[in-house]
């Protein structure tokens, strides 16, 4: 489970990780995580003598009915002391869910805290990994930067997609993030960038190929033609579906070859090296990352973003990998 990553890459835990969102790139390294649980500076807890007074507490959407009475205590001290990720809303997150605050991430933060002790953790531990996945300190600055997008430039919530053409869980999400482009048509960005895994030799020719197809306008209908044909992305296929896009073929294919397109899909290669990701998908979300392998829902959290709750948020429409709308821009 993601959680559980989490917890490991945070502590040093050795528990065992399921792997099966992403395609993963085992010689990504691990960060070592240099917060200190006992520091009294660090942000998002209040001071621990206050978990001994905490009652246990009910928060709508959060089934705690699987919790032992002592999980449960441990849940509710955590809602209670630990503050709401959106630095607006300083308060605890059991506040913040009760009160309806502007914080749709308060929810979801609940959620975590709930699986988090289920799967064993201790407050310290939960403390340690909340401040990794929610801390709004952690939200990383990624340059747009001439990748291709789609949406307005001014929408409140922007979506960073890494991904590799020959992945086959990338393939998975392209109709999951449509369908959320769809629903918040004027409030979502998606900015893409690609980053091909090296035990996959036909994900760069592909990336070149999306990326020179952009130059005449088409890189979203190129995108959405080599994940729907994941199979076949030999060098005589990539040109056929130039031709099927009715592309200028021979600029097409010197574009691909142009030293402007190899040192974009570099660039973006070199952005998640620093990134340290570690497989694809990696999707982030207003500069946080999205937890792909927990199975979190993209959809959920964009709605948080927005400050919707799932009850106020449109429905989605079904997910389809056929191409996307035209409204797109390419580098």
């Amino acid at each position: 489970m993601r959680i559980a990553s989490q917890l490991a890459k945070v502590l040093g835990l050795g528990l065992a990780v399921s792997a099966s969102g992403a395609c993963r790139d085992s010689s990504a390294s691990n960060r070592d995580d240099p917060h200190d649980p006992h520091d009294p500076h660090e942000p998002h807890a209040a001071p621990a003598s206050a978990s001994a007074e905490v009652k246990d507490v009910v928060l709508p959407g959060v089934d705690t009915s699987p919790m032992t009475p002592r999980e449960r205590h441990m849940w509710s001290s955590l809602v209670t002391r630990l503050l709401a990720p959106c630095p607006a809303v300083p308060v605890p997150v059991a506040q913040c869910v009760q009160e309806k605050r502007p914080c749709g991430a308060c929810a979801q933060a609940a959620k975590w805290m709930a699986r988090a002790v289920r799967d064993g953790a201790s407050p310290d531990q939960i403390q340690r990994a909340y401040k990794e996945r929610f801390d709004p300190a952690g939200v990383k600055a990624l340059p747009v930067d001439g990748s291709p997008t789609k949406g307005p430039d001014d929408a409140p919530v922007t979506i960073v997609e890494f991904a590799d053409f020959e992945c086959p869980h990338c393939r998975e999400a392209v109709g999951q993030i449509d369908a959320v482009l769809a629903a918040h048509p004027d409030k979502v960005r998606l900015v893409y960038k690609t980053y091909t895994l090296p035990f996959h030799v036909h994900g760069e020719p592909a990336a070149r190929a999306a990326m020179a197809a952009g130059a005449q306008g088409k890189f979203w209908e190129m995108e959405h033609l080599l994940f729907e044909r994941q199979q076949h992305l030999e060098d005589a296929d990539l040109k056929s579906y130039a031709q099927m896009l009715k592309l200028d073929v021979a600029r097409w294919k010197a574009d691909m070859d142009s030293p402007r397109v190899k040192e974009r899909v570099a660039h973006d290669r070199a952005l998640g090296e620093e990134l340290v990701l570690k497989g694809t998908p990696t999707i982030y979300v207003n500069g946080r990352e999205l937890d792909v392998e927990e199975g979190e829902s993209l959809d959920d959290r964009v709605a948080g973003e927005l400050g919707l709750s799932a009850l106020d948020a449109p429905p989605a429409p079904s997910a389809s990998s056929s191409p996307a709308p035209p409204a797109a821009k390419s580098p």
